[in-house]
Parts: C-alpha cells; structure tokens; sequence
C-alpha cells in the first residue's frame, strides 16, 4: 500500500489531514497494520482532551501485539472515531478513509510542516 500524497505523516506511523474548521484528522499508517493483523480493540482519548506532540494517546490493540498510538499535533482532541472503536478491524484494514482515529484541534499549524510528505514516508518506513 503507497500513503496517500494529501497527508503528512509522523515518524511514529501517524498520518495527519486537514479537514474542516481547521482540524486535523489523524490515523495509523497501513504500515502498523502490517505486523499488528486485523486489530481488535482501540482506545482513543476523549473529547476535549489536551494532546501534546510525540505523546501517547492511545493504543491499538491485536490478537498479536499492542500499538502505542502517539500525537503528530499538539492540541484539543475535537472527536473520536466511534466506528473504529466498535469495529476496530476498520483501523488496519481501511486506515487511510474508515479507520481514522480522531480531529485534533491544532495549538500551531506550523507543526504540520515538521512532519513527512507521503515520499519522504515511504523512503522512511522502507528503511525501518
């Protein structure tokens, strides 16, 4: 699967895309979905939670293993994806459309410049 050329994306396997009102929508790459299989259950923070760039904020969990969900963005959770937190599978196998995570209600847009274009990604999880 090739990321998506209208997103960023983290070193920690986050893609992030402006949507409306000036929030980003934020998910897990297809490269996570590559060694955690279908997932089985997701954990996202709640509305109106504080994020912090690089920190944890939630967690996809496997049959096989767990995935530490980590912030691209600093900022206000603005919602969660109750679709994939009741059918988590949504997570690795549409993660680019279904499997969103949560919008985030970014402190500095600035910070969306700090983050991969869809090549630099690739060439990066290509290396790891």
């Amino acid at each position: 699967m090739i990321p998506p050329p209208d997103r960023k994306y983290s070193r920690s396997h986050i893609w992030a895309f402006p949507v409306s009102d000036g929030k980003i929508r934020v998910g897990l790459t297809h490269v996570p979905g590559k060694f955690l299989g279908d997932a089985v259950s997701v954990e996202l923070p709640y509305r109106e939670t504080e994020v912090a760039a690089g920190e944890p904020i939630g967690l996809v969990g496997s049959s096989l293993t767990v995935f530490e969900i980590v912030s691209p963005l600093t900022g206000t959770v603005a919602d969660a994806n109750s679709g994939a937190e009741i059918v988590p599978r949504k997570v690795t196998r549409d993660p680019y459309a279904e499997g969103w995570l949560l919008e985030i209600w970014p402190s500095d847009l600035g910070e969306m410049d700090s983050l991969l274009s869809a090549d630099d990604y690739e060439k990066y999880s290509e290396e790891g």
